[in-house]
C-alpha cells in the first residue's frame, strides 16, 4: 500500500489531523511508529462508541505499527473534563482496576494484542506528581489552560472548577512524553489534551506527536453520543441476537456514519443498497466482528423470523427451573439480566412477558408449567417449571 492509499485509510472518519503533512513524513520513514491511546476505565462496559477509536488503532497494526494502550489508572481517579459541565464524581483505586480488567478483555476484541504495548499510566505519573510536577508547571500558563472553551463555560457559569481538574490536560499530555509518541488518537471531544501533548514533547526535546481525532458516535436514540447511562448504547458484551436487534434500530440517516467509523466497507456500494438491506449487512457484519460468522447468520436468521415475520424462533433455548421462583429470579437464572435489582427494573418498566403478555408484578410463578419467556425486545427463552 502506498502513502496516498494509507493516508486515505487512516484519515476516513477523521474529524481533525494535526497535521497531515507530518502524518506523511512519519509513515514514509520505514520505522515502526508508536500509535498512543490513552483510555481511563471509568466504566467497566464497553460499547460500539469506543471502538471507534479502537478500529482506527488496528488499523495503524495492520499496517506494521505498535499501538501503545495506556490505561489512565492514575488519570481516572482525577477525571477527565473534557466537554464536562460539571466534575466527574471521583473512582477509586479499587473501581478503577476492576474496571481496567474488563475494559482490557474487551478492547482486545479488536486490537491485536500481538501488536499492542499495554501500560498503565500511574507508571510514570505517580512519581512524577511527587517528583517533576513543579517544573511542568513552571513551564504552563494558567491562561493558556483556561483557554479551553470548556474550561471557560464553567467559569461563566460559576461552576465548580477544581484544580485537579485543570491539571488533568497535563497529566495526559505528560503520558505521550513518557512512552514518545509518534500519534495520539481520540475523539473529537479530547483534541486540546492531544494537541497539549505535542507542546510537552517539545518541552522535552521530542519529535511531537501526531493528533488524529475521531466523530463521538451517535447512539441508537439518534441525538445524544452513544453512552449506557443515556440507554441508546450497543455494548461489545451484548449477546449475538441483541447486537443484531438493536443495530436494526440503527436510523437510515445515521447508518452511513456507522458504515464509515465501525467497517472497512465501500461507503458509496453500501449508500446504493436498499436501507433494510444495508442495515442488515452493517448487523451481521457487527455480529460476525464481535462474535463469529456462525453466530451472525444465525443472529440475522432470528430477527427475520421473529420480527420481520413476527413468528417466534423455530428453537428455544429451554430453562428448567422450580415452580414458585420469583419472576426476577427466573430471569436473572434465565440470563436476560445480570442482577436481581436489573430484573426487577425490567420488568418494572414493562420489558418483560410471558408468553406475549407484559408481566405486571415481580412475584412467584407456578403456572403456566412452560412458557416463553421474553426479556427486552430479543431475547427468548422456554421456561419450564417443575415442583420444588
Amino acid at each position: 500500500m502506498d502513502i496516498k492509499a494509507k493516508l486515505a485509510l487512516l484519515k476516513r472518519g477523521c474529524v481533525s489531523l494535526v497535521s497531515e503533512d507530518e502524518l506523511a513524513r512519519k509513515l514514509s520513514s520505514g520505522r515502526t511508529l508508536r500509535v498512543k491511546l490513552g483510555v481511563d476505565p471509568t466504566s467497566a462496559d464497553l460499547h460500539l462508541g469506543h471502538s471507534v477509536v479502537l478500529t482506527k488503532l488496528r488499523q495503524f497494526q495492520d499496517l506494521g505499527h505498535t499501538a501503545v494502550l495506556i490505561i489512565g489508572d492514575f488519570t481516572a481517579m482525577v477525571g477527565d473534563p473534557s466537554g464536562r459541565d460539571a466534575t466527574r464524581p471521583t473512582l477509586t483505586a479499587a473501581q478503577v482496576a476492576e474496571n481496567a480488567k474488563t475494559y482490557q478483555a474487551q478492547a482486545f476484541k479488536i486490537l491485536d494484542r500481538a501488536k499492542t504495548e499495554l501500560r498503565f499510566n500511574s507508571e510514570w505519573l505517580a512519581p512524577m506528581m511527587r517528583e517533576g510536577l513543579l517544573e511542568i508547571l513552571k513551564r504552563h500558563t494558567v491562561q493558556q489552560l483556561l483557554s479551553r472553551e470548556d474550561f471557560k463555560a464553567r467559569v461563566a457559569q460559576n461552576s465548580p472548577l477544581t484544580l485537579l481538574e485543570i491539571l488533568y490536560p497535563l497529566l495526559q499530555g505528560y503520558d505521550s512524553v513518557a512512552i514518545k509518541a509518534d500519534v495520539e488518537l481520540g475523539g473529537n471531544d479530547q483534541l486540546l489534551n492531544l494537541l497539549m501533548g505535542r507542546r510537552m514533547q517539545q518541552d522535552a526535546g521530542q519529535e511531537q506527536q501526531v493528533a488524529l481525532t475521531l466523530p463521538l458516535l451517535v447512539g441508537l436514540d439518534g441525538e445524544k453520543k452513544m453512552s449506557k447511562s443515556y440507554g441508546n448504547a450497543i455494548a461489545l458484551n451484548d449477546a449475538p441476537n441483541e447486537m443484531f436487534g438493536k443495530t436494526m434500530k440503527v436510523s437510515d440517516a445515521l447508518m452511513m456514519q456507522y458504515y464509515e467509523l465501525l467497517t472497512d466497507k465501500d461507503l458509496n456500494a453500501m449508500k446504493a443498497e436498499h436501507p433494510m438491506k444495508a442495515k442488515k449487512v452493517l448487523a451481521r457484519s457487527l455480529v460476525a466482528r464481535f462474535h463469529d460468522d456462525k453466530a451472525a447468520d444465525e443472529a440475522r436468521a432470528y430477527f427475520e423470523s421473529t420480527f420481520s415475520k413476527k413468528e417466534l424462533p423455530t428453537e428455544l433455548r429451554v430453562e428448567k427451573m422450580a415452580s414458585g421462583l420469583s419472576l426476577s429470579e427466573i430471569v436473572l437464572r434465565a440470563g436476560g439480566v445480570k442482577s436481581r435489582g436489573e430484573a426487577r427494573r425490567l420488568i418494572a418498566q414493562g420489558g418483560v412477558k410471558i408468553d406475549g403478555a407484559k408481566a405486571a408484578a415481580d412475584e412467584p410463578v407456578s403456572s403456566p408449567a412452560s412458557f416463553v419467556l421474553q426479556t427486552g425486545k430479543h431475547q427468548f427463552v422456554r421456561v419450564e417449571l417443575e415442583a420444588p
